[in-house]
């Protein structure tokens, strides 16, 4: 019996053990890994010129649209509050919630819009070229 109650106190250690260990231990996610944007359409090759990373956090105000725009770069993003609907001019729609990974469009016309009644908030990775820009608006 003593036998029985001492392997079971080991087990239950060894397991307690072991689970202690898996809230100290590093986890990665991956949230997006593609060779294609949001769209289905093949990303292009990197730019030529001296690379520069630029990261931006974007706010979206509630019931805002965006400026149809277009990214001459590599982008890809993760929203972190809210929600964001993005729309390309031959009516493809992506729908985001907080959370959601993003490979964005590139030299594409589409805009984003927040429909929701809270901000909405991202954070994008653009792949460019120094003294190149990463956003283009529209000019009417």
């Amino acid at each position: 019996m003593r036998r029985i109650i001492l392997g079971m106190f080991l087990i239950l250690l060894l397991a307690n053990h072991v689970w202690a260990r898996d809230l100290n231990a590093t986890k990665v996610d991956v949230l997006v890994k593609s060779t294609t944007s949001w769209d289905g359409e093949e990303l292009p090759g990197y730019a030529t010129g001296k690379p520069e990373v630029t990261i931006l956090r974007i706010l979206v105000p509630p019931k805002t649209r965006l400026p149809l725009h277009e990214h001459p770069v590599i982008n890809a993003g993760v929203l972190l509050k809210g929600e964001l609907t993005v729309e390309t001019e031959e009516k493809k729609t992506l729908h985001l919630k907080a959370g959601d990974a993003i490979v964005e469009v590139v030299d594409k016309w589409h805009y984003g819009r927040n429909d929701g009644d809270e901000p909405a908030e991202i954070i994008v990775f653009y792949a460019g070229v120094q003294g190149g820009p990463i956003t283009v608006k529209e000019h009417k």
